[in-house]
C-alpha cells in the first residue's frame, strides 16, 4: 500500500501499524468521505489486557484521534468457545462467573486510551454475548452458515496450521470463525461498522467477516491487520521472565510498567516510540536516531510517554524520578514497588513473592550467577535469610540485576 490520502491510513502507515488491508484504495476513499466506525474484538481470557494487546488499543486510539469512531467489542460470547488461531490446543473453558469478572477488568484497561461517550466519534464498548447468546442454532446455520465454504475454512491458517501439526481441532473451535464473522455483520447492522481491525493472526477471520457483510447486507466492508510484533531479539511483546506485562495497575505497578519500556532493546526504540506514544513523528525519528548514551535518554522518553498514556503524567514522572534516585543515586526510594512479608524469609522466597522471578528455581540460578543484591550488597547464598535487622528505615531493598528492585517490609 502506498500513498494513502485519508488522515488515518496515512498516519497508521507512517507509524508502522499496517500489515494487510482489504481493498486499500476503496477504504481510503471511504475514510476521506467522512467518519467511519471500526471495531476490534477482545476475548475475556484474563482480568486485564497486557502489552501484547497494546498495538490494537493504540490503533483504536489513532482511529479516534483522526476523526473516526472506535468500537471495542468484548467477547463475552466468543470467550465461551476460544479462538483457535495459531494455538496447538484448545483454550481452557471458563465459567460464566470468571468471564464476567474478566470483562470488568478488561473494561478498565481501555479507559486511559479512548474517550467514551455518545458523540459521533466517541468510543463505545459492546459485548457480543448480547446477540450470540440469543442465537437459535438451526436459523443461524440456514441464514449465516450457508455463506461459508468448509473447503475455504480449511485453508485458513487458524485451522490449517493446527491440522498440519496433527493437533485436534474441536467442532466448537471450528465454529469460532462463523461467530466472529457474525459479529462483524451484527455490528454493521447495529452501529454501521464498516471496518474490522486486528492482529495479523486474525486475517482469515476478518476477510470472512467482511465477505459475510457484503453477502448479507449488500454493503462494502473492509479489514485491516497489524504486523506480528516481536522485539529485535525475537521475543514476544508483552512477556518477561516474570510473566505478562499487564495494563491494569492492580496487576502491575506504574513503576514496573515504566521499567519494562526503559529496558527496551536499542534497535526497537524508534519503532516503539512510533507505535506506543503520541509523540510527533519528527520527534520519534530524532530520538530513534540517537546512539551511545543518547539512546538511553530516548528509552527514558519512551518509558515516560508510554507510562503517561496508561497511568497519567504524574505517575509516569514519579516512576522516572524513582528510577533516577534508585539507579543514579543508589537510594532505596520510598516509591519503589514494595511487598509485606513475614520475616525472617529467604531471599529466594522473597524474590518469588515479589514476582521478580517466575519460579524459585530461577531465583536460585540468579543468586548463583551473582544477579541478586540485598541493600546493594551481592547475595551469594540462596538460603540467605532476610531479617528485621536488614531493614533500613523500615524496608530492605532487594534487587534483581541493576534495573529491577522491590522494597521488602515486615508484614
Amino acid at each position: 500500500m502506498s500513498g494513502p490520502e485519508s488522515e488515518f491510513l496515512r498516519a497508521a502507515q507512517e507509524r508502522g501499524y499496517i500489515h494487510q488491508v482489504t481493498d486499500a484504495a476503496a477504504l481510503d476513499a471511504r475514510l476521506r468521505a467522512g467518519p467511519v466506525s471500526a471495531y476490534i474484538g477482545f476475548d475475556c481470557t484474563a482480568d486485564s489486557l497486557h502489552v501484547g494487546h497494546l498495538m490494537s488499543i493504540m490503533l483504536l486510539r489513532l482511529f479516534q484521534r483522526t476523526g473516526n469512531k472506535p468500537v471495542v467489542l468484548i467477547g463475552g460470547g466468543t470467550t465461551r468457545i476460544g479462538d483457535p488461531s495459531f494455538r496447538d490446543e484448545a483454550r481452557p473453558l471458563l465459567t460464566d462467573a470468571a468471564i464476567e469478572g474478566n470483562k470488568a477488568g478488561i473494561r478498565r484497561s481501555f479507559a486511559p486510551f479512548l474517550a467514551f461517550g455518545d458523540g459521533a466519534t466517541d468510543a463505545i464498548m459492546l459485548d457480543n454475548a448480547e446477540w450470540l447468546d440469543q442465537l437459535r442454532y438451526i436459523p443461524f446455520l440456514r441464514d449465516v452458515g450457508r455463506h461459508f465454504s468448509v473447503n475455504r475454512m480449511l485453508t485458513m491458517d487458524s485451522v490449517r496450521l493446527r491440522l498440519d501439526r496433527d493437533q485436534p481441532l474441536s467442532f466448537l473451535e471450528f465454529n469460532y470463525m462463523l461467530l466472529q464473522s457474525y459479529d462483524f455483520l451484527e455490528l454493521h447492522r447495529r452501529q454501521g461498522v464498516a471496518l474490522q481491525m486486528g492482529g495479523s493472526d486474525q486475517w482469515g477471520n476478518i476477510i470472512m467477516g467482511a465477505d459475510l457483510v457484503r453477502r448479507m447486507a449488500q454493503q462494502d466492508a473492509f479489514g485491516l491487520t497489524t504486523p506480528l510484533l516481536t522485539t529485535a531479539s525475537g521475543a514476544k511483546m508483552g512477556k518477561t521472565a516474570s510473566g505478562a506485562v499487564w495494563l491494569n495497575p492492580d496487576r502491575l505497578a506504574p513503576y514496573d510498567y515504566w521499567q519494562y519500556w526503559r529496558n527496551t532493546e536499542d534497535a526497537d526504540v524508534g519503532r516503539f516510540l512510533a507505535l506506543f506514544t503520541d509523540l510527533p513523528m519528527d520527534e520519534v525519528r530524532r530520538l530513534g536516531a540517537l546512539a551511545g548514551a543518547g539512546i538511553n535518554e530516548a528509552k527514558k522518553v519512551l518509558a515516560t510517554e508510554a507510562t503517561a498514556l496508561l497511568h497519567g503524567r504524574e505517575a509516569a514522572e514519579a516512576a522516572a524520578e524513582t528510577a533516577r534516585r534508585a539507579f543514579e543515586q543508589g537510594e532505596a526510594a520510598e516509591t519503589l514497588p514494595s511487598i509485606a512479608h513475614a520475616l525472617p524469609a529467604s531471599v529466594v522466597d522473597l524474590l518469588a513473592a515479589a514476582r521478580l522471578v517466575s519460579s524459585k528455581g530461577e531465583a536460585r540460578r540468579l543468586v548463583a550467577q551473582n544477579g541478586v543484591r540485598l541493600n546493594d550488597a551481592a547475595v551469594t547464598d540462596p538460603l540467605r535469610a532476610v531479617t528485621v535487622a536488614d531493614l533500613r528505615d523500615g524496608a530492605a531493598k532487594l534487587s534483581l540485576g541493576r534495573k529491577r528492585h522491590v522494597l521488602v517490609r515486615a508484614g
